[in-house]
């Protein structure tokens, strides 16, 4: 069965997932680390991105953003995957590919999942046994929201600037968040979602993202999608 195109549609929070080739590692030091971040944030602005938080891990990474256009974040994506690439096999003198086939990415819809994702992407060193909080790993976005760093590659979503009326209020409002942590259930929607490149949201706002593609959005019956109703 022909795989599906990746659901990609400007204005939308998206959670974007890259793995390496075979599980193996794509970052062996910080230098590696900080190269990628560095990509990252000197592209987003070109390609009308705002990324609203990522971790990196030793083999994979997460990202939440949102683009401005159609073809921004796969231009990015292809952009900073190309570069880094490139400078990865020089470094370590290896070559071939890195990259585990094409990311993969879902739209959430951000009034019910922005949060949580960012505490699911807060959680993942913890969980990989690689620290005991959040705070103590330093390939992550959460220092930046709980007021411990300044990170340019960051743009605040509406989401969390609603967590506060003052930089401190929404600081203090979102480690309270953090250390409240996600369900099992909420954390395994946020990882099929990403794998399966669906959206996930409620009925109403997945329906509503239906009528903007004829690609299928939601796991569903195998078949044509349903097609889009014409604007009334």
């Amino acid at each position: 069965m022909a795989r599906l195109p990746r659901l990609t549609l400007p204005g939308h929070l998206h959670h974007i997932l890259q793995r390496g080739n075979n599980r193996q590692p794509i970052f062996a030091d910080r230098e590696d680390y900080e190269t990628m971040l560095a990509l990252l944030a000197d592209n987003a602005p070109r390609h009308g991105i705002a990324v609203h938080a990522y971790v990196l891990m030793g083999n994979h990474f997460h990202l939440l953003a949102t683009p401005s256009t159609a073809e921004g974040l796969p231009q990015w994506m292809q952009a900073v995957g190309r570069r880094y690439v490139q400078y990865f096999n020089r470094r370590h003198g290896r070559t071939g590919t890195l990259w585990e086939g094409r990311y993969r990415c879902a739209i959430l819809e951000p009034e019910r999942y922005l949060l949580p994702a960012m505490v699911y992407l807060d959680w993942n060193p913890v969980r990989a046994a690689l620290v005991a909080q959040p705070a103590d790993y330093p390939w992550s976005s959460h220092a930046h929201w709980v007021g411990l760093r300044n990170d340019r590659l960051l743009t605040p979503h509406a989401q969390y600037w609603a967590l506060g009326n003052t930089p401190f209020a929404r600081e203090a409002a979102y480690a309270q968040r953090v250390q409240a942590g996600i369900g099992t259930a909420e954390q395994q929607a946020l990882t099929d979602s990403a794998l399966g490149g669906w959206a996930l949201g409620t009925p109403e706002f997945v329906e509503a993202l239906q009528q903007r593609t004829p690609r299928r959005v939601a796991r569903g019956r195998a078949g044509r999608p349903p097609a889009a109703r014409p604007s009334e």
